[in-house]
């Protein structure tokens, strides 16, 4: 069993382990908005389980937090704190599944909703079942963070699901054991070896039947739907496009110039816009489409005022996104308000009168 392979695409890490990164940063006495803004990203977007940060500022994040912080243990960090709610309908599916094999079935299918830059081989040698976890290509000082988060997740994850460490577990390291891994030892449920060949889960095939005590027979079924949906997306939406989208959607400040986000991607301002008119967009029209999407949450879930939504996205005051409001949607903001704060109209009762 092979997971989807999307390693030649930058899809993009979540947002919220990167939100929970910075939290723990805070716990480290770093100030963690700040360095969030010295990468260019916008804190209060992150909180997200459905953006998406781009690998260059992920990769550049991760670097800085373990440079400042002074802790490369960092992914074990946040191994812990990775609840499985946090993952999405990745996690929704995985918690209603009947089984630990049938939740480690699907987080081999889907990883790459959650953690696109690693893939997952499953394979039998007698009574234990390996679970091999490989990088497709190698993505520098990002790398060994990933995996810590992926693996050692894994493990707390399997305890989340079955209410207790499974048996006979072991996880598999490859090289020598990093000088900070003695300092999280204990804090791991099961045996880690180091020296491996590859980094790889193991589990008694016994153990794979072991029930899973959020089971939902029909929540693992739509969830499962959805996986498979939101996979087709993520990949379907793997241009380059959708990468100048996802740096611009999570940008500090915002909107990003043009320039700072060819650089976050690694190509030239005059590449950029060629590679965006190779798929018939602009990068004003993305910026535009972005900016339609955060005023209308802004507008629907939040009591700022006008100028206040206008300074959040860039404009010199209320009245021109006011204007902007208006050409893209035909309506003023305020009537986009009050139309999405309106209660639903109920149908109105239907009553068969009888003739006498």
């Amino acid at each position: 069993m092979r997971a989807s392979n999307a390693s030649d695409q930058d899809l993009g890490m979540p947002a919220i382990y990167l939100h929970l990164l910075a939290e723990l940063l805070g716990t480290l006495g770093i100030d963690e908005q700040e360095l969030l803004h010295r990468v260019g990203l916008n804190p209060s977007r992150l909180n997200s389980v459905d953006l998406r940060v781009s690998q260059p500022q992920a990769s550049e994040f991760v670097t800085r937090a373990i440079i400042e912080s002074g802790e490369p243990g960092l992914g074990i960090m946040l191994a812990r704190e990775l609840k499985l709610p946090l993952h999405g309908t990745l996690g929704t599916a995985v918690m209603s599944s009947q089984t630990l094999a049938e939740a480690l079935d699907l987080m081999t299918r889907f990883l790459s909703l959650r953690a696109p830059q690693l893939e997952v081989t499953r394979q039998v040698h007698g009574s234990m079942a390996t679970y091999r976890v490989r990088c497709a290509r190698d993505l520098g000082p990002l790398q060994g963070f990933i995996l810590d988060a992926m693996l050692y997740g894994c493990v707390f994850m399997g305890t989340q699901l079955t209410g207790t460490a499974v048996k006979g577990c072991r996880l598999e390291r490859r090289g020598p054991e990093p000088g900070y891994f003695h300092r999280f030892r204990q804090q791991i449920p099961v045996p880690v070896i180091y020296g491996a060949g590859d980094d790889a889960l193991i589990i008694p095939i016994s153990q794979l039947d072991l029930p899973v005590r959020f089971s939902d027979h029909q929540l693992a079924a739509s969830s499962r739907s959805q996986c498979e949906l939101a996979l087709k997306q993520l990949t379907d939406d793997a241009g380059f496009a959708c990468r100048v989208r996802r740096v611009i959607e999570t940008s500090h400040p915002f909107p990003p110039k043009l320039a700072r986000v060819a650089a976050t991607l690694f190509v030239s301002d005059r590449t950029l816009k060629r590679r965006l008119q190779e798929e018939s967009m602009s990068f004003q029209a993305l910026v535009d489409q972005v900016r339609l999407k955060q005023a209308c949450d802004l507008l629907e879930k939040t009591g700022l005022n006008l100028s206040q939504i206008a300074e959040t996205l860039g404009y010199a005051d209320a009245a021109n996104f006011t204007r902007a409001f208006k050409r893209w949607t035909g309506i003023s903001p305020s009537q986009h308000r009050n139309e999405a704060r309106k209660p639903p109209q109920r149908a109105p009762d239907q009553f068969v009168t009888e003739s006498a």
